[in-house]
């Protein structure tokens, strides 16, 4: 899940988190001179990203929009990567929910960083990095992996007792990357 650092990740995939079709309110310029923008988060590597839609385009909460390389159909172009402090009330309101469902579409590649995770040294190892997890648990996860790989949430769950849920401790944990508090980044790219 840590990604390569060789080769700048782009995402190629959004999707919008707030629509303001008549710019930011604090934007004190006159009204024709403003932009509408879009507040979204990748889905690959969940950067939060400020989007300017093509003119006369309306987007909705949720909606993916494309914004790779190739010839967007929606998005005019990326304003550039955003903070969680800029974002506003509704698209903070929005982030749980969106988090999840990525999560939820992509659960075998979540369950992945549980089945492939490694030490970061000798005192700390990938697995204690999610909150509400400790040695103990760690300890349990990788004897329960070298036994076969967990298939899904519901199967490491079974397998290791009294496992948190690990889709609520992987959202916990992109949400306090999203914020900065976090040295070590395993799901957002900084």
């Amino acid at each position: 899940m840590e990604h390569e650092k060789t080769e700048r990740t782009k995402e190629e995939t959004a999707i919008v988190l707030d629509f303001l079709p008549n710019g930011y309110h604090y934007d004190e310029r006159p009204m024709y001179m403003k932009t509408p923008i879009a507040q979204a988060i990748g889905k690959e590597y969940f950067v939060l990203l400020e989007l300017v839609p093509k003119k006369g385009i309306h987007l909705q909460p949720f909606e993916e929009v494309y914004i790779g390389d190739g010839k967007r159909d929606k998005i005019h172009h990326i304003v550039g990567k955003m903070s969680v402090a800029k974002l506003t009330a509704t698209a903070k309101s929005e982030l749980d929910f969106v988090i999840k469902d990525i999560i939820k579409k992509n659960e075998k590649k979540f369950i992945e960083f549980f089945n492939r995770a490694q030490p970061l040294s000798t005192r700390m190892h990938q697995l204690e990095l999610l909150p509400g997890l400790g040695k103990k648990h760690m300890w349990q996860i990788i004897e329960a992996r070298r036994d076969k790989p967990f298939e899904d949430f519901s199967d490491l769950k079974n397998r290791v007792k009294l496992m948190p849920d690990p889709e609520k401790t992987i959202i916990k944990r992109i949400l306090q990357e999203l914020e900065g508090s976090e040295k070590h980044r395993i799901f957002v790219e900084a």
